[in-house]
Formats: C-alpha cells, sequence, structure tokens
C-alpha cells in the first residue's frame, strides 16, 4: 500500500506489516498506509481477518513527535482508529517490542490484541508534558479499569504483557508475534467470536462509577508526587471523564486536552529534554566508522559507597563485574551493602525474589589490585585525592590487559594529569557516575586530550547499556555540573552573607521544582566534603566553614544548616545557625537586609547560566542541550523547567545579563560580569537554542 506498509494475505487473513525503521513511528506515512490497508482489506471479499503488525524490533512505539507544533497532516491517528472500530472483519493488533503512545492507541482501537511474552505496553506521553490524544484515556479504563489504567497514563510507565493478559489488555500471549497473530485470528474466525469495541464496553467502569473512592484513591496515589507538574493532573483528569461522559463527549475534551497542553511551556520544556537527551548521544570528533571495543568483564577499584553502586549498575545489566579493595573488611562491608540494597528492592517488588542471588552470582569479590588483568574496562572509585588516584592508577597500568579501558571516576580532577602516569594515555577516559549510581541515571563521559575515538565511544555505548544517560565533556575543574554547581554553592553562601537564611533559599528553590534545597541537600551528602575540598584548594567560605567548624557537618551529627531530630531526616531551622551567621557577618564587617524570594531565584540560577555559557566558550561541553541534560538527570533539575541553558532562553537573554550587571556591581563581584558569549547572544537577540541547532564540528 505503500513504501512503510504492506499489505499481504495469508490463506484468509490479510495482514498489514509496518516497515518504518527504526521504532515504526506513526508518521503520516504510517498512518495513511495502515488506514488506506484496513480499508482495501474490507472491501476485498476473500479477506475474512486483519492483523496489525510490525517489521523490525518493535511494534509502533508511539507518534512521530517531529510533527509536534507543525501544521496537521492528514490522516489524524484518530481517524485511523476510528477506520478500524468501524472495519465489519475483526482487526486484531500483533505485538511485539513496546506499544507505546500512539502505537497502544491504535492497538486499543483494535478488535483484539495479542502479544509476546516480553513486550511491554504503556502511554508515556505524560512524560512530553501531555495527555494522550487518541483516545487512550478513555480506551485504556475500559479495557483494565480506571485504576490501573490512571496509574499507567500519570505514570508513563509500561506493563509486561503478563499483566496486559490478565488486566484483559491483551487477549492471548504468542510464541511469535505474525504467525501467532494469524493463527489466533483463524480461531476467532472459527469460533464467530463477536467483534469488540472499547468504545462501547462499560463493564470495567461500573464498580467506579458506584463507588468513587475507588478510583479517587488511585488517582491521588499516582499524582502525589506531580512536584509543580501540570501534565499528570491532567491525565488523571482526563480519565476520570470515562466516568462521567458519554464516550465521544470525553474523546472530544481529551483532544482539547491535549491541545492546550501541547503549546504550554511544561510540555515544550520536556519534549526538549526528550530531543536533547538524544542529541547528547551524537558524538563530536569521533572519525565515522569507529567501532567500539567488546567489554565482556568489568573491574571496579574501590568498594565503598560509588565502586558498590557501579558494580550494581553493571550487575544490574547483566555484566560480570570484579569488586576489587584492598582489604578484606571494605570488601566484605561493600559487597554486604550490595546484598541488602538488592533484598530491600526484592522486598518492594521492585525485582524477582530470586534476582537478588542472581545478581550477586555476577560480582567477583577480591583483594589486590592484579585482579584487573582479566576485565576489558577497569573503573577506578577511590578516594577523590589526586595522589591516590595517581598511586592506583599506576598499579592498574601495570596489571591490566592491553587494549583495556582505563576509567576514573573522579567528579574534579584533571584526567590529563591522571593519564598522563600510566603508558597508555590514550586508553584513559573519565567516567563519573552519580551517586548512588546503582540509581541515577547520568553518567560524564570526560575526553582528556589523548583519548583515542575508540575509546571514547566504548565508554558512552557501554553507559547507555547499563541504561545510564551518557553526556562527553572535556577536562576541566569539576568537568560541567559539579563546575555549576559550585558557583551555586558559592551563590548559596554569598545569599547568607547578604541576608537570607537557608531554609528560605531552600524554600525558593524547592518551588522552582528541585527536590531539595542545596542547604538540605548539603546536610544530606555531609558538609564535610565540600568543607575537606576547600581546604585542598585554600578556599575559605566564612559562614560555611565556621559550621562545619562548630561541629554541624550535617545529617550524619543531627546538625548542619538544620538541626534534625533522631532518626528523622526532616530539616528543622535552628535559631543557633542565624547567631552563627549573624556573628561571621559582624566579624567580617558585614551588613544584611532583607532578601525577597526573586531575588534568591535570581542569584542563585543566573551566575550558573553565565558559567554554563562560559564552559560552551571554553569548549568543555559540545552544545548547550548537552548542559542541560546533565542538570536533568544529574542534579534534579525540574524537568518541566528544560535545563538551565533551555530556561535563560526562556527568561531571555538580555534580562539575565542586564540583572548579572546589576548584581556584579551591588556586590563588587566581577565573576558575576556576563561572559563574552551570554554578552553577545544576548545583544544580537540570540539564543541558546540557536547554537544546538549549529552543524556538528570534530
Amino acid at each position: 500500500m505503500s513504501e512503510v506498509v504492506k499489505l499481504a494475505m495469508v490463506k484468509r487473513c490479510a495482514v498489514i506489516t509496518i516497515d518504518s525503521p527504526p521504532v515504526n513511528a506513526l508518521s503520516a506515512a504510517v498512518r495513511g498506509g495502515v488506514l488506506d490497508s484496513v480499508n482495501a482489506a474490507n472491501a476485498d471479499g476473500t479477506v475474512e481477518v486483519i492483523v496489525i503488525a510490525c517489521a523490525g524490533r518493535t511494534f509502533i512505539a508511539g507518534a512521530d513527535i517531529t510533527e509536534f507544533g507543525k501544521p496537521p497532516q492528514h490522516p489524524r491517528l484518530s481517524d485511523v482508529i476510528a477506520g478500524i472500530e468501524a472495519s465489519a472483519k475483526p482487526v486484531i493488533a500483533a505485538i511485539h517490542g513496546t506499544a507505546l503512545g500512539g502505537g497502544l492507541e491504535l492497538a486499543l482501537g483494535c478488535h483484539f490484541r495479542v502479544a509476546v511474552k516480553d513486550a511491554k505496553l504503556g502511554l508515556p506521553e505524560v512524560k512530553l508534558g501531555l495527555v494522550p490524544g487518541a483516545g487512550g484515556t478513555q480506551r485504556l479504563p475500559r479495557a483494565v479499569g480506571p485504576e490501573l489504567a490512571v496509574r499507567m497514563i500519570v505514570s508513563g510507565e509500561p506493563i509486561g504483557a503478563a499483566e496486559a493478559l490478565e488486566r484483559g489488555l491483551v487477549d492471548e500471549i504468542v510464541d511469535s508475534t505474525t504467525s501467532g497473530a494469524v493463527a489466533f485470528a483463524e480461531k476467532v474466525v472459527a469460533e464467530r467470536r463477536p467483534l469488540r469495541l472499547l468504545r462501547t464496553d462499560d463493564s470495567k467502569l461500573v464498580a467506579a462509577r458506584a463507588d468513587r473512592s475507588l478510583f479517587t484513591a488511585a488517582a491521588a496515589s499516582a499524582t502525589k508526587k506531580s512536584r509543580g507538574l501540570i501534565a499528570p493532573l491532567a491525565c488523571a483528569d482526563a480519565v476520570s471523564w470515562a466516568l462521567d461522559l458519554p464516550f465521544e463527549e470525553a474523546l472530544d475534551k481529551e483532544r482539547e486536552c491535549f491541545l492546550k497542553l501541547l503549546s504550554d511551556d511544561q510540555s515544550k520544556a520536556q519534549r526538549y529534554a526528550f530531543f536533547a537527551e538524544r542529541e547528547a548521544a551524537k558524538l563530536r570528533g569521533v572519525p565515522d566508522g569507529t567501532q567500539p571495543r567488546p567489554v565482556e568483564r568489568v573491574a571496579i577499584v574501590g568498594a565503598g559507597t560509588m565502586g558498590s553502586g557501579i558494580a550494581m549498575a553493571f550487575a544490574n545489566a547483566g555484566i560480570p563485574v570484579t569488586l576489587i579493595d584492598t582489604g578484606a573488611e571494605q570488601l566484605d562491608r561493600g559487597l554486604g551493602m550490595m546484598r541488602k540494597n538488592w533484598d530491600a528492592t526484592a522486598a518492594r517488588s521492585g525485582i524477582a525474589a530470586d534476582e537478588p542471588a542472581k545478581r550477586m552470582a555476577l560480582i567477583d569479590g577480591k583483594v589486590g589490585l592484579e585482579h584487573v588483568a582479566d576485565a576489558d574496562l577497569v573503573i577506578e572509585a577511590v578516594f577523590e585525592t589526586m595522589a591516590v588516584k595517581k598511586q592506583v592508577f599506576t598499579a592498574i597500568d601495570a596489571h591490566a590487559k592491553p587494549g583495556a579501558l582505563l576509567a576514573t571516576n573522579t567528579s574534579y580532577l584533571d584526567i590529563n594529569e591522571i593519564a598522563a602516569v600510566t603508558k597508555r594515555p590514550q586508553d584513559v577516559v573519565g567516567m563519573h557516575f552519580f551517586s548512588p549510581a546503582n540509581i541515577m541515571k547520568l553518567c560524564e563521559i570526560v575526553r582528556a586530550d589523548q583519548t583515542a575515538p575508540d575509546v571514547l565511544l566504548t565508554a558512552t555505548t557501554l553507559a547507555r547499556r547499563i541504561r545510564k544517560t551518557a553526556v562527553v565533556v572535556g577536562v576541566c575543574h569539576g568537568f560541567v555540573g559539579n563546575r555549576m554547581l559550585a558557583v551555586r554553592g558559592w551563590q548559596g553562601e554569598s545569599l547568607l552573607r547578604s541576608g537570607a537564611l537557608p531554609e528560605q533559599v531552600d524554600a525558593v528553590m524547592t518551588r522552582f521544582g528541585l527536590p531539595m534545597g542545596p542547604f538540605a541537600m548539603g546536610d544530606l551528602a555531609g558538609l564535610d566534603i565540600g568543607w575537606r575540598s576547600r581546604q585542598d584548594r585554600g578556599i575559605r567560605w566564612d559562614i560555611a566553614d565556621a559550621i562545619c567548624e562548630s561541629g554541624r557537618l550535617g545529617q550524619k551529627t543531627q546538625k548542619g544548616y538544620y538541626r534534625y531530630e533522631p532518626g528523622s531526616r526532616a530539616p528543622l531551622p535552628d535559631p543557633e545557625v542565624e547567631r552563627l551567621i549573624e556573628q561571621t557577618c559582624e566579624r567580617l564587617g558585614l551588613r544584611r537586609r532583607a532578601i525577597d524570594d526573586e531575588e534568591i531565584l535570581e542569584r542563585m540560577i543566573y551566575p550558573m547560566i553565565n558559567e554554563g555559557a562560559r564552559i560552551l566558550e571554553e569548549n568543555i561541553a559540545a552544545r548547550p542541550s548537552d548542559i542541560d541534560v546533565i542538570w536533568l538527570y544529574g542534579y534534579g533539575w525540574p524537568i518541566h523547567r528544560g535545563g538551565p541553558m533551555f530556561y535563560a532562553d526562556q527568561v531571555g537573554l538580555k534580562t539575565i545579563v542586564e540583572r548579572l550587571e546589576f548584581f556584579a556591581q551591588r556586590l563588587n563581584d566581577p565573576a558575576l560580569r556576563p561572559t563574552p558569549l551570554l554578552a553577545r547572544l544576548a545583544s544580537e537577540g540570540g539564543s541558546f537554542a540557536s547554537m544546538n541547532r549549529a552543524p556538528a564540528v570534530g
């Protein structure tokens, strides 16, 4: 029927096959091809039943979001689904891989659905700041019940084929997609099964209509972590329309809601983040045809919190790990920590009950650096001082096999200096994981001066293999994320000097959308970490250091910027901290004043943006969107604000430059003056987005 949709006959079954790599997205060509094929099959008197299947690795994995914001192209997905529902002959969706978003909505329009056992089905539109826009909020509640539907749609998380079968979303699990669907189709015809139209089947809505609390509780649970996002609440509302409104009226409201969210700044930011993450995977300076090195076993040096977390990340992906430390006690502690974490995950049904044992079987604990010899990748995760790193890398270099990647997990240190102690600096790369490494999504891949292109490609490929978002950065103190974090940290100190209190700054930042304020986060991590780092570099932050010198090191001592009740992590404002701040300012001759929330937000965010521009000037990051990805997935930047560089464009670069110049003068802080790049973009009416669109260069 078209280049991307084919129609073939298997006995008296018309098989419509979508073949539009890589994920069979619902482009206009696919939509038109499917609708034409369904109509053609209905017009063919030899056809008794229709199967919709997909070639390649997946069923339809969603809409073609490159069409968002552009003039609509016909047919709309809702028209295709209406055509399927109107078919006089049974239409069966044959699902493998993932049926997501518009793909699942199309399948819900079919009369029957079959799936292979490892298929996943879901409606993830909420992750783009949207509601499903082609009937998903109305048909899914009728397929699985409104309680499960609201959970799936608000979270955006898919369910597996087994649960889909149990809850009525699919009718049968098949061994192979097309042949299994054809066999099921023959049964449908032979048994003369009536066509099931979800639009007219309200049987699974009856209980929730009779007792609304069932749905209300499910919706409240699903939306409780929305944190300023409007789409999850809109999704819950849309599902509720299935209980309250006639189908067609609810369908119209769903579409109206979809279009409203589509034009909203939150959805624009979330769609930007979606594309930014994919753009980060495009490496600059790696010649075409470069192949990654094979990695079958990883060695991790250091069995502390970070090393153990990294080992868990690899074992979670099924990759064997040798976990190495210099002493049996430290090694046993690390192995025990891993087992405890996996057992806890299994206890709350996050993984199967037998998974902890399976994953622990992939971890081989060893004492002594000579045990790196069999590894294809060695990751160092030891104490964050240059002397220790050099000592460890000298030993790794002596024992690691030729061609092995040698990676450091350093958060700040000069990787060129670390690489220089080896005889193979071309094999050295940074892999900066974020704590807890088994959970946090980001991995900064640090390209040193002599890092070979295939080493860089291998590190990024492997990071994605263990389900991390990899962003390539250059060498400087703190790379991208921590370098900008240090700027924000100093601004927090500066605000305390000016007159703010920790609880006021934290309240502003959490209202902005961060999961924790910077001072509460410092208490959680331990204030001694930053204190020790400042001492190593000969830097003094008078208020922060005075707090540490008074024995307030954070939650570990039950007092830091806040105080903590025994056994509690809830930060409580402490008058003693206010006294320490006032005494320090008095000693320094500083006069404090009332600070409003707008000034706090500007002073915490705008200097970070300025530092991001400086990072771009120095080619430490390839593109502004890479900086945004780092902050989204490593530091809890709110997804609906797109990242600091995206946010800068939303505010307006001219405004940011004007405010930075004002604060630089008022605070007598030259570091706040706008960078040349930021000043130039502002004066030209430019944007960071324009830099994202610039062609890639090596």
